[in-house]
């Protein structure tokens, strides 16, 4: 089983429900693609470090994940490259 942690920026243009919906949806593709999620940490609103899409802001989400599939975090990542309210992503592979 190999070990992940994912970080999700997610824009600020949306409300709480809106977040909500986005997170739902990362976790669903975590799911779908056979991780299993083990944390999720929320960081709350903090400053980027520079402005992307004209914001200075983000909701910065941690979520440590489980999964066999080798191929799992490159599928993840495709498919939050294309949603729009992630305005950032990175996914590392975490020592057992």
């Amino acid at each position: 089983m190999n070990k992940y942690e994912m970080t999700v920026v997610i824009s600020t243009k949306l409300e709480d429900e809106g977040r909500t919906a986005e997170l739902d949806k990362v976790k669903a593709l975590i799911e779908k693609f056979g991780g299993t999620i083990t944390n999720i940490d929320d960081a709350g609103k903090k400053k980027l470090a520079y402005e992307i899409q004209k914001m200075s802001e983000g909701y910065y989400y941690f979520i440590t994940f489980d999964t066999d599939n080798v191929n799992a975090p490159n599928e993840i990542e495709s498919q939050l490259r294309i949603m729009e309210n992630i305005i950032r992503f990175m996914c590392v592979s975490v020592e057992a």
